[in-house]
Order: structure tokens, then C-alpha cells, then sequence
């Protein structure tokens, strides 16, 4: 079993800061020290309207980053231009819309097949690793090694709301695409609800699993348990 790295996405201590105007709390040393608790990535997602991550942040952050940088998005021509301005480790593409309030539907793979060929082209072309956000699917799996992407993130929401219902039947769509995804050599990140309840389950049951990004449930969290408790409290549940 690969090792599974865990980035976190620190777009909830953009929206505190955001709410009261200013530079507290401070983005770029909560993200200097979540790489010094122990966190392997961290991850971004700007949105147009800069409600929480803001285009100058993702500027900021890339030369003061020793892990991987990892930048989510949908690709408009804005986001395409930051990126190979920045030339991040890991771009992962998301369809949202501008005003979803947060992500909530992977990729059809296939209806937009022509243009994440050509949007995933661009991005290697700059040298970064594109990952797909994507629902776990069998076609959009296949699909998604028709546009060539290097990854794809699969969308963990529907497994983590039916998790304590019935845990064996949530997980196991993500199982079976896990498994097509590792046949087609395609690398599998997951993100989207996955926290200390149900993440170790999710790692346990999904072969491959190379990259969790996590952010709304861990920055809760470390409300209760303080921010570098909390980086090792979601780490060993990946161990």
C-alpha cells in the first residue's frame, strides 16, 4: 500500500482572516507551521470572487512552501494564467460554478473530454501534475484516462454522508473506481468531508490512495484540539 499524504487546505483560516479585514490571522505562518506539524501539502482554492483564498495569496505562498503546493480551481482563463504564473506542484481541476458555495460535483469526463484534454495539456506543459475532481465512476474513470490526466481527486461528500449509516456500502463505489483508476495507472488523490471519524475507514478500503486534501473538518477541529494536534491526529489516521 502506497504511503497517503495528507495536504491540507487552508482556505477556512482565509475566510476568518477575511471576515475582519486585515492580516490576522496570518495565512502565510499558519501555513509555515502546518508544514512544520507534519502536514505533507497544502492546498488552495481560489475562487473569482477572492472570498477566502485571494489571487495575491497563492504569489505568497509558493516561495515560503517546502511541501507540496497544491492548487484547486475551475479552469477559467484567470486561474489558468495564475497558475503557470506560479507553476505549482499540483493543479487539480474542479467544475464549480462562481457562486457555488462549495464544491459539490466531479468532472463528466466525457462530455468535457475535449476540453480537459486541452486544459490538462497546457498545465504539463508548465510542468505541474494535474489532478481531476471527479465522482467515483467507472465511466469517468475511463474517461479520465482518455484526457490524460496524471490524477484524479475523487469527491468523498456521498461516502461521508453515508458513513454512519452504513459505512462497507458508502465506500465501496469509491473502491471499485480506486481499483480502475490503479488498472489505467492514473495516481488517486480523495477530498471533500473526509475527517477523523471516517478517514481511517476510507483509507483502509480505497487501494492506491496516494493524497488526501482536507480543510474544513481539520480547521474545526484544531479549534478543539489545537492546530498541531490536529495535523497529527489526521496523519495517524493515515499511517
Amino acid at each position: 500500500m502506497p504511503k497517503t499524504r495528507l495536504s491540507v487546505n487552508i482556505n477556512k483560516i482565509a475566510t476568518l482572516r477575511n471576515a475582519r479585514g486585515g492580516l490576522i490571522p496570518d495565512l502565510l505562518q499558519a501555513a509555515r507551521n502546518i508544514e512544520q506539524f507534519g502536514a505533507e501539502g497544502i492546498t488552495v482554492h481560489p475562487r473569482p470572487d477572492e472570498r477566502h483564498i485571494r489571487y495575491q495569496d497563492v504569489r505568497e505562498l509558493k516561495p515560503i512552501l517546502n511541501t507540496e503546493f497544491n492548487i484547486e480551481g475551475n479552469p477559467t482563463r484567470p486561474f489558468l494564467d495564475l497558475v503557470a504564473e506560479v507553476v505549482p506542484e499540483q493543479v487539480t481541476l474542479v467544475p464549480d460554478a462562481p457562486d457555488t458555495l462549495t464544491s459539490d460535483q466531479g468532472w463528466n469526463t466525457l462530455k468535457n473530454a475535449g476540453f480537459l484534454k486541452e486544459v490538462i495539456h497546457r498545465i504539463k506543459e508548465i510542468g505541474s501534475r494535474v489532478s481531476i475532481f471527479i465522482d467515483p465512476d467507472i465511466k469517468m474513470i475511463e474517461g479520465a484516462k482518455e484526457v490524460g490526466t496524471d490524477r484524479i481527486e475523487l469527491y468523498t461528500e456521498p461516502f461521508a454522508s453515508g458513513f454512519t449509516n452504513d459505512p462497507k456500502f458508502a465506500v465501496l463505489p469509491y473502491n471499485l473506481a480506486a481499483k480502475k483508476a490503479v488498472e489505467y495507472d492514473i495516481g488517486i488523490n480523495a477530498g471533500h468531508d473526509l475527517n477523523l471519524q471516517n478517514l481511517a475507514f476510507f483509507k483502509e478500503n480505497v487501494p492506491g490512495l496516494l493524497e488526501v486534501s482536507i480543510g474544513h473538518a481539520l480547521i474545526c477541529d484544531a479549534l478543539y484540539y489545537g492546530l498541531e494536534n490536529t495535523v497529527n491526529m489526521y496523519k495517524s489516521k493515515l499511517a
